[in-house]
């Protein structure tokens, strides 16, 4: 039996799924001495205790595999010798079936992947449910107390508040890497970046290289620092982190960040090249990390590479896994291809056989957007429809949904322009995109992942029979330019709209 995991990661908008027999890189069994020595530093009731952090549990077996469980998903790989996520999960279980920590990292995990929903999935729904129970019918800490009402406020779509939640957690147990993780993540779903950011920077002084995942920290921090423009700290930051770890996959995706936002392509490709052997293995992220390397190669026009990275990673990733993550990697990276005048030809009639799947699921804007991509990619022009229909109806009645309330006013305005950039109407599409383009931000996603909004506009603009909208989109080159000096795309843009000037 393989048991699927969704995972999300900061940066990224969506979810990994884990599968312990997955994508052919399986990582490589320990020996047994080995094993018992790794399965012998994992933390059970006294040292949780000790660290301040105590879990309401006898069973020194499920705090071990509560650890290995946070471990692996704050490391981003699945550890063979312990089974990978999916082995610790069931060992987890099997040790104290009403462990409520138990329920609350498998239910994390499973809700930050934002590839199910409560209001869709009748078994995941359950899950939250008894976690809550059990929360009420146990004598338990007020931290885990509150780890309950977090994830019981993101799985009804009330992040923000799920975010407070963790954030009081976090006041009194700085230490406290799950708090850390889930409030992290959840900030990038909202495009709170100061939050990410700040977020990290309270709590590290409380950290000593001693207590288990502190350089992870480092690649956490990094990415806020990116994401709100200090390149040179976050540069640094991240290398901190790769002389602790140097098989931290997102230290290694922070500065691939870098690289793409001071338009270092060579620098990018050098570094990626030279780190591959060190993150590649990072099962729940390499994906992500060859998809950042294949940027570069469309940042310089090498199409028929970056079209090499789709077909050998990102797409074979996607189809493996089915994850959240990997399905807007393939999206966007198709829609950037086909922006640049390149066929993708069958791929994605391929890819929509995943995508569709989630055309209902609306739990994030940033995904609906990309899903639409693909439906009308695929001329599945039904489908995208509905998703349209979907979104207009959840509006009426958002309730505590964060997302729904953002579907009147931005949802469905992007949404639209990308229908309606789809369907050949480039001026409707810079009256639904231009409005918004400085609200983007709150549907998430990092601002790699978002640039391919900019460009989108962008490209309406130069498509438009709109002289207004022409002269929109040389504008938003000139800003462009200003902030990614030395683009090559940029530069190919600016020649097609001087072209296009001097054809008027």
């Amino acid at each position: 039996m393989r048991l699927n995991l969704h995972i999300q990661f900061p940066g990224l908008s969506g979810s990994k799924t884990v599968l312990s027999e997955d994508l052919t890189r399986k990582p490589k069994q320990l020996t047994t001495k080995k094993a018992e020595m790794l399965h012998s530093n994992l933390r059970d009731c006294k040292a949780w205790q000790d660290v301040g952090l105590p879990l309401s549990t006898t069973s020194n077996e499920a705090c071990k595999m509560y650890d290995a469980f946070l471990t692996q998903w704050v490391t981003w790989s699945n550890d063979a010798s312990l089974g990978g996520i999916e082995g610790c999960q069931s060992r987890l279980q099997a040790a104290d079936p009403d462990f409520v920590m138990g329920h609350v990292i498998i239910n994390g995990l499973e809700l930050i992947g934002t590839a199910r929903s409560v209001l869709l999935d009748k078994d995941l729904d359950t899950s939250i449910k008894r976690m809550v129970e059990l929360s009420k019918t146990q004598q338990i800490t007020e931290r885990e107390r509150l780890h309950v009402e977090a994830l019981r406020m993101f799985a009804k779509g009330s992040l923000p508040k799920a975010c407070d939640t963790w954030e009081q957690i976090l006041l009194n147990q700085p230490t406290d890497m799950l708090a850390l993780k889930l409030a992290h993540d959840s900030y990038f779903y909202l495009g709170y970046q100061t939050q990410m950011r700040d977020s990290i920077a309270r709590v590290l002084p409380h950290w000593t290289p001693k207590i288990p995942l502190y350089g992870y920290l480092k690649g956490m921090y990094s990415f806020g620092l990116v994401e709100t423009n200090f390149y040179n700290l976050a540069e640094k930051t991240a290398k901190e982190g790769l002389a602790l770890n140097p098989t931290d996959a997102w230290s290694v995706h922070s500065l691939a960040h870098v690289h793409e936002m001071r338009a270092d392509v060579d620098g990018g490709l050098r570094f990626m090249e030279e780190t591959e052997k060190n993150w590649k293995d990072s099962d729940m992220l390499a994906c992500h990390n060859y998809w950042h390397w294949a940027l570069y190669h469309i940042e310089k026009g090498e199409y028929e590479a970056a079209l090499t990275f789709y077909d050998d990673y990102i797409s074979k990733s996607c189809f493996t896994s089915g994850s959240m993550l990997d399905i807007v990697d393939a999206c966007s990276m198709l829609f950037r291809l086909q922006m640049e005048g390149i066929s993708v030809g069958h791929r994605w009639k391929e890819l929509v056989k995943v995508t569709k799947n989630h055309s209902k699921d609306h739990i994030l804007i940033f995904n609906d957007a990309h899903i639409l991509m693909s439906l009308l990619g695929a001329k599945d022009n039904e489908t995208a429809a509905q998703v349209i229909s979907s979104l207009q109806e959840l509006s009426q009645s958002p309730g505590e949904i964060c997302q729904y309330q953002l579907c009147q006013d931005l949802g469905l305005p992007l949404c639209q322009a990308i229908m309606e950039f789809s369907n050949g109407n480039y001026s409707h599409t810079v009256d639904l995109l231009n409005p918004v383009r400085y609200q983007i931000q709150k549907i998430g996603g990092s601002n790699a992942q978002r640039d391919l909004f900019n460009l989108l506009l962008i490209n309406a603009g130069l498509k438009s029979d709109n002289k207004f909208h022409k002269k929109l989109a040389r504008c938003l080159l000139m800003e462009r330019d200003a902030l990614r000096p030395n683009s090559q795309m940029t530069e190919r843009l600016i020649r097609k709209a001087t072209a296009l000037h001097y054809v008027e």
